[in-house]
């Protein structure tokens, strides 16, 4: 029979929905994101036993005295072995998946319960979601969504769902016929006998579904722990990828008692809620006798008090006990995030802690997951991981790399050179290559322990190394963990048993054991891969200085096996602790590997000293300013700036009130101003040369190429030109020279500001219309837009201009070295384009930002610009 391709098909239908719906998984992935985000921060804003206390008060009300009891301790059990952050997080996935899943589902179920047409059709599709493989579920999970919460929550919707639809079917089905019958005689309306007949007493069926919505969402949100999904599902992929009987013990129980405590409550919300089930709840209490008091629940009203009350005392607590200091030793990275990807791999885990406090050093705030090879490179192809420290390249990786390598970056190998090879005990006499396991399959179990499946080794493995020698129908390859190989290799050799497992160098169980490479000579294995740094596409740019500390990153093979060591013996969850105690070991490597740019600006000879900038809102003019203003605070300055219009600008200049300004045009567009004022300012010099003046159409509008076109083509653009300040230069020599000269005496030139120019301009165009506007060069809008500058023939805009800066003429006496600073200064057009879209990129407010960005991607700007002597 031939083969139906439905896997290709499915494929193909990812493929699809990815190029043809991105918006729609943009928007789910916000809407979810911060459903999630707001919840989390709830639950773990307060401290661990106040929020332990709540929960308590909430399984008193529902269950009585002895749950409250047993909260209270399986909680605190929680915090005490540090896991309640995890907990919290796995808490507020199941809260966001289960609200969202029975307010669809049980609609659903009651609409399936009236209608038989609906019944049949949702039947095989809840048959499907609910014997699907739950894992299954992550895969299109991560290609859609991305790593992180969303995939989990989208994938746990999917598979919680069907017992919530079941059950409120059923229930609404199982309420006696005649009671709907008899409400429909009286003439009830069937929305009435719906709410006040049939849910009320089908709610005891849909309140078992809820519940079974609630354990399955639990179980679901543990498993999306393998995509990045954080809480106790990261806990417990950890503990089993590193083989970690310690953390998870500790990551289980957490999961028990979460389990435990969310179905008991959810369980006894049908007493409360149900009329049946406060009847029966009535009679149980009734049958108690002299133990009654074990089973006495508050009233509602006081168990709201109480949760009030403490959720009060604990929201006061986490605000005023908020340590407003980041903690962090440098401010480089000013409190911005990066993530870091690994595979649970020795020298990827430990690399990647050494970054993680390296950059928190340095002032970032890094986060890290542990992932499969697969999740890994595809989440950092769709951004959702900024590095990764352990890419073996060429071999290993070489098919994620073919796959993705358009989406990454890479930032350099760090490490060389590696091997792959097949290890044996070196006790296992007579085999020494490849070619000895062959006819020795009895020998080893007929198998070779591996790793993890999605590792580049395990595909070399069996798709080449075994057909090469022959050992393919020989040997069967065992996937598993590196920790679990670890294990069985460490328990093989205690036993002195056989047993071939995959290795590479380098790796510590060279040294813990004494093992046997077996000799590749026919190459199969490769020639062995270098470590690399990958980055996703536009890390380098988005951090310009990390980049550039991780592309510098080096380690020799005595340095990274005695970190792995100190990793391993700190054990899990306590990575870090292990990395710095191999830094206290090697003093200095810190600054060596990430020399800080903030700790580098010497204070400058007039440090101190208070010079006011002034600036116009042009994007030149706002760019070097803030530059300046960055660069004198590095130097130990203390600089205001001052934004004004054009002729206040000049004025201020004139009276001292501006000490300097760095955006005058001239000689042509600023000529009035500064013939008015010379005799009170001094020219410190040009620092960029040579703009000039026009009026810009876009490059659609066809035939329009001078500026005798726009007066023949008045009326496409609506007899109108888009001008800016009043007050600029380049306005007034438009209405007094230009215009006289081309006869666009009839045009309705606007007066507006440079901002609500370029707002005109992207709407103009974004929607093809025909636009006229003034503008200059340098700017930014030459190179996001394809404009034309209309040609001036008669030479009506003047020479072309210099940007010169200009100060009052006590600003050279009364700071010298600035004013040497400037008399040097000078910028390209690239420079001047490149610092311009940073600022432009961080936004109004956050121009700081943008200077520190560009300052960071050209490194030494600051000691050419300001050299201290």
């Amino acid at each position: 029979m031939p083969r139906i391709p439905i896997g290709s098909w499915a494929d193909s239908l990812v493929e699809w929905l990815r190029d043809h719906a991105e918006w729609l998984f943009h928007f789910v992935t916000t809407v979810l994101g911060g459903f999630y985000d707001g919840i989390l921060t709830v639950l773990s804003g307060p401290e661990p036993l106040l929020l332990t206390g709540i929960f308590a008060v909430i399984a008193w009300w529902l269950r009585g005295l002895p749950a409250a009891v047993l909260t209270f301790i399986g909680f605190a059990l929680i915090d005490s072995i540090e896991q309640w952050h995890q907990t919290m997080q796995s808490l507020s996935l199941v809260l966001v998946a289960c609200v969202i899943t029975v307010a669809v589902a049980v609609p659903l179920g009651v609409w399936a319960a009236r209608n038989r047409a609906v019944s049949g059709a949702v039947r095989p599709v809840l048959d499907l979601m609910q014997t699907m493989p739950a894992m299954v579920y992550l895969i299109p999970g991560i290609l859609f969504f991305g790593l992180g919460a969303v995939p989990g929550i989208v994938s746990t919707i999917v598979f919680s769902m069907p017992p919530a639809v079941r059950m409120t079917e059923l229930g609404i089905r199982q309420v006696d016929g005649e009671l709907v019958e008899a409400a429909d005689a009286f003439g009830t309306h069937p929305r009435r006998t719906l709410f006040r007949v049939q849910l009320p007493l089908a709610l005891p069926t849909i309140m078992a579904g809820i519940n079974q919505v609630i354990m399955l969402a639990l179980s679901m949100v543990v498993i999306a722990g393998m995509v990045g999904g954080a809480g106790l599902g990261g806990t417990v992929y950890l503990s089993l990828s590193s083989v970690d009987v310690k953390l998870g013990a500790e990551g289980g129980l957490a999961v028990v008692i979460l389990a435990v405590y969310l179905d008991r409550m959810t369980s006894a919300l049908n007493q409360r809620v149900s009329p049946l089930g406060r009847r029966a709840l009535a009679k149980a209490q009734a049958a108690l006798g002299g133990l009654k008091f074990l089973q006495w629940k508050p009233a509602t009203s006081l168990a709201t008090v109480a949760v009030v009350v403490l959720a009060l005392v604990a929201g006061g607590m986490s605000v005023l006990g908020k340590d407003k200091s980041d903690g962090a030793a440098g401010t480089d990275g000013n409190g911005r995030p990066i993530s870091l990807g690994y595979v649970n791999w020795d020298e990827g885990k430990a690399t990647t802690f050494l970054w993680k406090e390296i950059l928190e050093q340095r002032g970032y705030k890094p986060r890290v997951q542990a992932l499969d090879a697969g999740p890994l490179f595809t989440g950092q192809a769709r951004g959702d991981i900024d590095v990764q420290t352990n890419a073996w390249l060429p071999t290993t990786h070489a098919e994620y790399w073919k796959n993705y390598k358009d989406k990454l970056e890479d930032l350099g190998a760090w490490y060389d050179k590696t091997s792959l090879e097949i290890a044996v005990p070196s006790y296992m006499k007579g085999i020494k290559t490849l070619d000895d396991l062959k006819g020795k399959g009895g020998t080893f179990g007929g198998k070779i322990v591996g790793i993890e499946p999605g590792a580049g080794e395990m595909k070399l493995l069996k798709d080449k190394v075994l057909k090469d020698y022959g050992l393919g129908g020989e040997y069967k390859v065992v996937e598993s963990s590196t920790s679990s190989m670890l294990t069985e290799l460490d328990r093989s050799i205690h036993d002195k048993k056989p047993i071939a497992v995959t290795l590479w160098s380098p790796h510590w169980a060279y040294d813990k054991y004494k093992l046997t490479k077996l000799k590749d000579p026919k190459g199969s294995f490769g020639s062995g891969d270098s470590l690399h740094m990958l980055g996703r596409k536009g890390f380098s740019k988005a951090e310009p200085q990390v980049a550039h500390w991780m592309k510098n990153f080096h380690l020799d093979e005595k340095q990274l096996t005695s970190l792995e060591s100190e990793v391993k013996n700190a054990g899990t969850g306590h990575e870090q602790d292990g990395v710095r105690a191999w830094l206290k070991q090697h003093p200095g490597l810190v600054n060596k590997l990430a020399p800080s740019a903030k700790a580098a600006y010497a204070k400058g000879k007039d440090a101190g000293k208070t010079p006011t900038l002034g600036y116009p809102a042009w994007d030149e003019g706002i760019a070097t300013t803030y530059l300046w203003k960055n660069i004198l605070e590095k130097r130990g300055y203390k600089p205001k700036l001052q934004n004004l219009d054009v002729g206040p600008m000049w004025t201020g200049l004139s009276t001292g009130q501006i000490d300097v300004e760095t955006d005058a045009w001239l000689p042509v567009a600023q000529k009035q101003y500064w013939d008015k004022y010379k005799k009170d300012l001094v020219d410190v010099g040009a620092w960029y040369d040579k703009t000039s003046l026009e009026i810009a159409v876009p490059s659609y509008v066809k035939g329009v190429k001078t500026l005798d076109d726009l007066r023949k083509h008045k009326d496409t653009f609506g007899g109108k030109i888009i001008g800016i300040e009043p007050g600029t230069g380049e306005m007034k020599r438009l209405k007094s020279v230009v215009s006289p000269a081309y006869g666009l005496d009839g045009f309705d030139v606007t007066e507006a500001g440079t901002s609500a120019m370029l707002t005109e301009l992207e709407r103009a165009y974004a929607k093809k219309e025909p636009i006229a506007v003034v503008l200059w060069s340098p700017h930014w809008a030459y190179s996001k837009y394809h404009l034309t500058k209309l040609k001036d023939p008669q030479g009506t805009w003047g020479a072309n201009n210099q940007i010169k800066t200009i100060g009052n003429k006590s600003f050279p006496g009364k700071f010298p070295e600035f004013h040497r600073w400037l008399k040097n200064w000078k910028m390209s057009a690239d420079d001047l384009g490149s610092l311009e879209k940073d600022i432009q990129a961080a936004g109004k407010g956050n121009e700081d930002k943008g200077v520190e960005k560009w300052i960071d991607a050209h490194p030494g700007i600051v000691d050419k610009m300001a050299p201290v002597k």
